[in-house]
C-alpha cells in the first residue's frame, strides 16, 4: 500500500496532535508538579524515570500485540483510536490535579503518570509502525518519515511556543488553573486529529503480511539487529540532551534571565519569544534545510554535520552563560537556533535510519519486525526523557533552587551558586551526550544511502518482486 496525498496529510495531522500531547507532558510535568504544586523535584524526576522504565519493558510487548492484531478495522486503527481516547482523558487528569498535599499528591501523580505512559504507547507504536509496513521503497519511506517528523515538530513547537502565554491567559495569572484548561484543549485537539487519521487510513496493503512470530523470537531478532541498536543508542543520547535543556530552560528564564529584565514578571513573554525562534528553527530544519542538504549529501553525512552543529550551539550557550552574554536575548538566540535547527534534522534522520534497520534485520534474520523495532523508538524516547527529567529533578534539588507555588507573589530570588549550577546543568550534560552520540554513530553505523538501497533491492529479489522496468522488458520479450 502506498499513501495517497490525502492519507499523507492525515498522517501529518496525526503527528501534530500526538506530539502536542507528548511535548506538554515531557516539557512541563516537572515544572507543574515541582514549581507550581510544590512536590520535591527529585521525587518527581524519580517517578518519571520509574514510569518510563516500566514503559521501556512494556513497549516491545505492545509492538508484538500490534503485529499480531488482525481485525476488520485493520492492524493499526484499533490501537490508534483506543489509545488516543484513553490518553486524552489521562492527560487532562495529569494537569488537573485535585487539591491534595504531601503523600496524597505523590500517590495521585505516580498513578496518573504511569497510566499516561501506558495509554500513549498504545497509539504511538502503531502510528510509527505504519511507515515500513506500507511501502518497501526507501525513497517513499524517507518522504513519509519527513512528513511525520516535520509535523511532529510542528506539534512540539506549538506547545513549546504557546504554553506559558496561553496558560497565563487562561488562568488569569494563576498557572495551576491555566494548565488545567490548556490540557483540556490539547486533549480535544489530540482526539480530533487522530480520528481524522483513522478515518483516512486504508489498511489493505502490505501490513497484512507482517509475520507474527513468538515473543522470544522477536526479542532475539531485535537485539541481533546491530544497526537498530546503534540507532536506538544514538536517539537516547540526542533526546536526553534535548530534554534536559527543554526542562531546565523554563527555570533559566524565570529565575535567571528575568533578573536582567526591567519587569521580571514578563519573563513568560521573553521565554515565548525564545521558544518561538527555536520552534521555527526546528521546523525550518525539517522542511527546508534538510531537503536542501539532501540534494548534495548523504543522510549519514548530514547526521554528523548536525551533531557537530548542535554541540557547537551548546558550547556557545555555555560560553554565554559563563561570561554573562546569555543575558542578552539576541545573543542567546544564536546558539538556540543552532541547537533547535540541528535537532529538527536529527529527528527526521533517526526515523529514516530506523526504517532502514527494518530491512537490514529482515536480510539478516529472515523476519520482518516493523512493530517491534519501532516500539523501540517510543521506548528509547521515553527512557531518554525519563533519565533527563530525573537528572533535571535531582539537579534542581542539588543546586538548591526554590520554586514559586502557583506563581503567587514576587519571583523567588535564587543565590549566585544556584544560578551557576543551573547554567552548567543545561549545557555541560547535553554536550557530553552529543559528543558520545557522534562517536558511536561514526564508528558503528553502516546503513548509508547506497547500502540501504542495496538491501532493499536484494529483499525485493528474495520476495520474487521485480521492478516495473523489468516487467516491461519481459512483456516486450
Amino acid at each position: 500500500m502506498k499513501f495517497t496525498k490525502k492519507q499523507t496529510a492525515a498522517y501529518g495531522l496525526g503527528a501534530i496532535g500526538k506530539d502536542m500531547v507528548y511535548a506538554l507532558s515531557a516539557s512541563f510535568v516537572m515544572y507543574y508538579y515541582q514549581d507550581i504544586l510544590g512536590l520535591s523535584a527529585t521525587f518527581v524526576g524519580a517517578i518519571l524515570m520509574i514510569a518510563r522504565i516500566f514503559d521501556a519493558a512494556n513497549d516491545p510487548f505492545m509492538g508484538v500485540l500490534v503485529a499480531k492484531t488482525n481485525t476488520k478495522w485493520g492492524k493499526f486503527r484499533p490501537w490508534l483510536f483506543s489509545g488516543t481516547v484513553l490518553n486524552a482523558f489521562v492527560l487532562f487528569a495529569l494537569f488537573a490535579a485535585p487539591n491534595l498535599q504531601g503523600t496524597g499528591l505523590m500517590i495521585f501523580f505516580s498513578v496518573v503518570y504511569i497510566l499516561w505512559g501506558v495509554t500513549y504507547t498504545m497509539m504511538d507504536i502503531p502510528y510509527w509502525s505504519m511507515i515500513p509496513a506500507v511501502t518497501d521503497n526507501p525513497k517513499d519511506r524517507e518522504n513519509l518519515s519527513v512528513v511525520g517528523r516535520t509535523c511532529a515538530g510542528i506539534g512540539n513547537a506549538i506547545i513549546t511556543i504557546g504554553t506559558m502565554i496561553i496558560v497565563k491567559i487562561l488562568g488569569n495569572g494563576n498557572e495551576r488553573v491555566g494548565f488545567k484548561w490548556f490540557a483540556l484543549i490539547v486533549a480535544v485537539i489530540f482526539i480530533i486529529t487522530e480520528v481524522i487519521l483513522c478515518r483516512s487510513i486504508d489498511e489493505s496493503g502490505r501490513e497484512e503480511s507482517m509475520e507474527t512470530t513468538s515473543v522470544g523470537e522477536m526479542f532475539r531478532s531485535l537485539f541481533a539487529n546491530d544497526q537498530a541498536m546503534v540507532t536506538v543508542l544514538t536517539i537516547v543520547l540526542i533526546n536526553c540532551a534535548l530534554y534536559i535543556t527543554s526542562n531546565l530552560i523554563i527555570y533559566f528564564f524565570k529565575y535567571d534571565f528575568s533578573q536582567s529584565l526591567m519587569n521580571p514578571s514578563t519573563w513568560q513573554e521573553t521565554y515565548t519569544l525564545f521558544t518561538s525562534v527555536g520552534g521555527a528553527s526546528q521546523i525550518l530544519g525539517m522542511m527546508l534545510v534538510y531537503p536542501l542538504l539532501r540534494k548534495f549529501l548523504g543522510n549519514s553525512q548530514i547526521f554528523k554535520i548536525c551533531l557537530i552543529s548542535a554541540i557547537t550551539g551548546y558550547a556557545l550557550l555555555l560560553i554565554g552563560c559563563l561570561t554573562g552574554l546569555a543575558n542578552s536575548l539576541p545573543l542567546l538566540l544564536i546558539p538556540g537556533v543552532l541547537v533547535f535547527l540541528s535537532n529538527g534534522i536529527l529527528t527526521v534522520l533517526t526515523t529514516v535510519f530506523l526504517t532502514s534497520s527494518v530491512d537490514y534485520g529482515e536480510l539478516k534474520s529472515g523476519h520482518r519486525e516493523e512493530s517491534v523495532i519501532f516500539s523501540m523508538q517510543t521506548l528509547v524516547v521515553k527512557a531518554a526523557s525519563g533519565l533527563a527529567v530525573f537528572l533535571t529533578g535531582l539537579g534542581i534539588d542539588l543546586i538548591g533552587l526554590k520554586g514559586n507555588s502557583d506563581s503567587v507573589g514576587e519571583i523567588v530570588r535564587q543565590s549566585a551558586g544556584t544560578l551557576t549550577g543551573l547554567r552548567l546543568l543545561m549545557t555541560v550534560i547535553p554536550i557530553c551526550g552529543l559528543i558520545t552520540a557522534f562517536f558511536v554513530f561514526r564508528k558503528h553505523f553502516i546503513l548509508t544511502d547506497e547500502k540501504a538501497n542495496e538491501i532493499a533491492e536484494e529483499l525485493k529479489a528474495r520476495r520474487g518482486e521485480v521492478s516495473d522496468e523489468a516487467e516491461l522488458e519481459t512483456d516486450n520479450g
